[in-house]
């Protein structure tokens, strides 16, 4: 069968799996669409986190990105896993014990005023709407080469789909929709990978094909940076970037991480504190195996590129390269007319462009795998962007139907009127997200990574300064968050959209990145929310035994509401 037959064959079977998941477990209260009734197990919450956690970026875009950069990419694997070690151990469980429904919720009442409700509400929509964008974008690719669509019709049909089971059932259709997503991802990230490790290197585990040698005795890393150097690449093994800039950048996702609130609200979902802590290990268990794989796929499918097109007749490439050229990812100008495709690293001279976010999704066709495995892979990518754009869409939903509506707009709601005005922002913002898939501001992990910086910039220091600092009041975390947004904001959006005036990389201040300045908006936050808190009156006596009361040791015990 063909890849296409196959693919409809495989995202339908497993579109039909979250449909049905969604409709067994609907929710019928605000409790159960907000935190899936918070009875969740550790390890269904764990699986359900680490498919919440491994979005687009992670499934496509990280090896790809990788693949490029080579040892500057290794930023995004060391920043987002030591985050998510940072918010499984340094935050999950007292979030867990204070007990709300949303991060804004907790900011709400942790700093007693609706101001600071108010603002993290804000500070929510932006990162997940920056975020859930690169997820639309994800699923617009697979559709647009798989299922041979354009990428905008292919955005629009996961909006449907994710709107689906996210209105329908909430985050107890999403959590148990994602144990589905986590498994099907792992599978159809892993099978490729292991094939290639086999094909190229004769060990079937990827991470030790890594560091293997082909049938020649030849190192990988060494065979791709001999290949690097003949056409002018920078060596695969060597980066470029500013120290201060890479320690910035991991920085910004490692803190951004613990300041994400689709993830945070998903350590809400289990009965204890001391399930929290289970499930935030099972979720870095399972995690680790995509992320310890990902650095392998990127040396295969490199390589793999490098001699399947580098100084090869256009005329004679495999169907693979025409496939993606359809869709305009791959684009070949032959500027010296010879028939021939010339990859090089001279902008001059190179004919060749490739996005970094199809390297996953074609890594299996360039290796000549067989359709299933190719159309395997289009639905582990769905799935990966699905179940956090879901994730997302929920945290967008709650923030508009229980911060603002619930908690200050009208205290009266019944609940029945809570949960229309859940799902009905839950589909307004489907379309918002849909139309930021559609009119993306960068490829996946770099839309993904600036929504890191915005949740390091406004969240963090006010969540870990909300629960280990008594004397943190509303005044110092108000200001923190506002200034904090808004400096990564305006950082963002002068050097990546060429707002007030614009500028280029030269430009940068100090050469530091966007990517890696959510760490000095973060830091400025701190530094504004300390002394402002000093020059200002203490929290009210309650809110301070409130900050005592949740960082006391409670292990197996009820979580007080």
């Amino acid at each position: 069968m063909s890849i296409q037959v196959w693919t409809w064959i495989l995202v339908g079977i497993t579109f039909t799996i979250y449909i049905g998941i969604a409709i067994w477990t609907r929710a019928g209260s605000t409790k159960e669409f907000y935190v899936a009734g918070g009875g969740v197990s550790p390890l269904a919450n764990g699986l359900a986190t680490a498919a919440d956690w491994m979005s687009a970026a992670s499934f496509i875009s990280m090896a790809g990105l990788i693949s490029f950069d080579g040892y500057d990419g290794s930023v995004y694997l060391m920043g987002w896993t030591g985050g998510y070690v940072l918010l499984a151990l340094l935050l999950a469980p007292y979030l867990r014990k204070f007990g709300k429904f949303t991060v804004p919720d907790f900011i709400g009442d942790r700093y007693y005023s609706n101001v600071a409700r108010s603002v993290a509400v804000f500070c929510a929509l932006l990162v997940s709407f920056t975020y859930v964008a690169g997820q639309m974008r994800g699923v617009g690719l697979v559709f647009s080469r798989f299922l041979q669509v354009d990428i905008n019709t292919g955005v629009i049909i996961g909006m449907l789909i994710v709107l689906f089971y996210a209105v329908l059932g909430g985050m107890k259709g999403i959590t148990y929709t994602q144990v589905a997503q986590y498994c099907v991802l792992i599978f159809a990230f892993m099978v490729p990978a292991i094939f290639i490790s086999i094909q190229m290197t004769g060990n079937p585990i990827p991470q030790v094909g890594f560091g293997g040698a082909d049938e020649n005795g030849i190192y990988l890393l060494d065979k791709l940076d001999g290949l690097h150097k003949e056409l002018g690449f920078a060596a695969y093994t060597s980066g470029s970037k500013s120290t201060l800039d890479v320690f910035l950048i991991t920085a910004a996702l490692m803190f951004g991480t613990a300041g994400l609130p689709h993830v945070i609200v998903r350590f809400f979902t289990v009965k204890k504190v001391a399930d929290a802590r289970k499930s935030a290990g099972w979720a870095l268990l399972l995690i680790a195996i995509l992320y310890t794989t990902a650095p392998a796929i990127s040396l295969f499918s490199r390589t793999n590129l490098i001699e399947t097109v580098s100084n090869k007749e256009y005329e004679k490439m495999p169907d693979w390269f025409g496939n993606w050229e359809e869709t305009g990812l791959i684009q070949f100008d032959d500027k010296n007319k010879d028939g021939k495709i010339q990859y090089v690293a001279d902008a001059n001279k190179n004919e060749l462009i490739v996005d970094k976010d199809i390297m996953v999704l074609a890594n299996p066709e360039i290796a000549g795998l067989p359709n299933w495995v190719i159309a395997l892979v289009a639905a582990g990518a769905l799935a990966a962007a699905l179940s956090t754009a879901a994730g997302l869409l929920l945290v967008i939903s709650a923030s508009v139907s229980h911060d603002l509506i619930k908690k200050m707009i009208n205290p009266n709601i019944t609940e029945k009127g809570e949960l229309i005005a859940a799902r009905l922002s839950a589909v307004v913002a489907v379309c918002v997200a849909g139309y930021f898939g559609i009119n993306p501001p960068d490829f996946v992990a770099a839309t993904v990574a600036l929504a890191f910086g915005l949740a390091a910039a406004s969240f963090f220091p006010a969540i870990i300064l909300g629960i280990f600092d008594k004397r943190m009041n509303k005044e110092g975390a108000i200001l923190g968050m506002v200034v904090g947004i808004l400096l990564m904001l305006f950082y963002m959006l002068k050097f990546k959209f060429d707002w007030f005036g614009g500028g280029t990389k030269e430009d940068w201040w100090f050469g530091i990145s966007p990517e890696g300045f959510g760490t000095v908006a973060m830091f400025v936050n701190f530094i504004l929310s300390l002394i402002v808190s000093r020059f200002t009156a203490a929290p009210p006596e309650d809110v301070q035994e409130i900050v005592e009361n949740i960082r006391i040791p409670s292990g197996a015990g009820e979580a007080t509401h």
